[in-house]
């Protein structure tokens, strides 16, 4: 009996008529034979494509907080000098009207102080100006109107500024409060307000925000991307998304959603290299980092050679860091969804009535 080999091989005679049909049939130009400008023309496209990548910009979270007391004037400039395109901060207001930026309700956690701001007044022999931060170098709280009038100096009039609105604020007071501040610098119309980034967390801001500061830009800053959508997708252009969360499905869908509806993605809190690359390869278009000079000279190692570089960062964190798995990413979302709901109440959608309301409360 013949072998399968020996049944299906064909007889010698066949064998150079066969070759030559293959060789006609599957010849591919070879790239050495293309004409020199067709391949001089092919190698430019690709440095294009490469050069082309667009780079997140670098955002100081709380300023350059890795290396100075966060919300401070200090870790703002070190975050600037730096050469980061935004800073990103938070505020609270004191008992008397003072807008602070700090991140906690109270001061308890960072400086040699103790007591919620909302309950503190800012001037005065104990007032809240007195405090210090506990890490060095120690440093005094900063205020909303000095951080304005930081971000007026002439050196500094490229320098965007993302205001993360804690949910614990009023938000009539404190957008009355900004506005008040933001109207008092020369020409703040053009060269203030179009830098100012509202951050908010609850639909309950998105009237009041309208109302009191209609010429600024608003996002939405959570974790939550079913919440970005139904709540906030109308209102806002800029979505400030923590950065475990678009590495889901569903943050995936979103990342693609965006980008067609040219709305723009800012990514919290990444201080890791391995991450840093990663946002850039989702095409983020802002990376909010406490390590801003890390950031940014690893920016400046991509522009060089971007697949070098990328190329030593691994993805495997998405596996082996438990924040990335799906359950403890929902048990993350609805813990944040209930302490945002116990400050500002229950999430619900904002209509017209809602916003011409508050104006004409503002107004009277």
């Amino acid at each position: 009996m013949l072998s399968l080999a020996a049944a299906i091989k064909p007889p010698r005679v066949l064998l150079p008529a066969l070759r030559a049909s293959l060789v006609r049939t599957t010849s591919i130009p070879s790239p050495l034979r293309l004409p020199s400008r067709l391949l001089t023309a092919s190698l430019a496209t690709m440095s294009a494509s490469t050069s082309s990548r667009n780079m997140p910009e670098c955002w100081g979270h709380r300023g350059a907080s890795a290396t100075f007391p966060e919300n401070t004037l200090a870790s703002f400039e070190a975050a600037i000098r730096d050469g980061a395109e935004g800073i990103e901060s938070d505020v609270h207001v004191s008992a008397d009207d003072v807008v602070v930026m700090f991140h906690d309700p109270s001061v308890d956690r960072v400086t040699d102080g103790s007591g919620l701001i909302r309950e503190r007044l800012w001037h005065g022999d104990s007032g809240l100006e007195q405090l210090r931060t506990v890490k060095e170098p120690k440093q005094a709280l900063a205020t909303f109107e000095e951080t304005v009038k930081l971000l007026m100096r002439p050196e500094n009039q490229h320098v965007k500024f993302n205001v993360d609105v804690k949910v614990q604020n009023k938000p009539a007071r404190l957008f009355a409060l900004m506005h008040k501040i933001i109207s008092a610098q020369p020409d703040w119309e053009t060269a203030l307000a179009p830098r100012i980034l509202l951050g908010l967390w609850h639909p309950s801001f998105l009237p009041h925000a309208k109302a009191h500061l209609p010429y600024c830009r608003r996002s939405y800053i959570g974790q939550d991307i079913a919440v970005a959508r139904k709540y906030f997708w109308d209102s806002c252009d800029v979505f400030s998304i923590k950065f475990s969360t678009l590495a889901m499905a569903d943050g995936v869908k979103f990342r693609k959603d965006c980008k067609q509806a040219g709305k723009r993605i800012m990514a919290w809190t990444v201080n890791d290299p391995e991450h840093m690359v990663e946002a850039v390869r989702w095409g983020i278009d802002v990376i909010i980092t406490d390590v801003t000079r890390t950031w940014l000279d690893l920016r400046s190692a991509l522009e060089v050679d971007y697949d070098k570089i990328a190329a030593q960062h691994s993805r495997l964190f998405h596996w082996t860091n438990v924040e990335f798995y799906t359950p403890i990413q929902l048990i993350s979302r609805r813990r944040d969804h209930l302490y945002l709901e116990r400050y500002a109440g229950p999430f619900r959608k904002t209509d017209t009535t809602d916003v011409t309301r508050v104006v004409s409360v503002a107004e009277a």
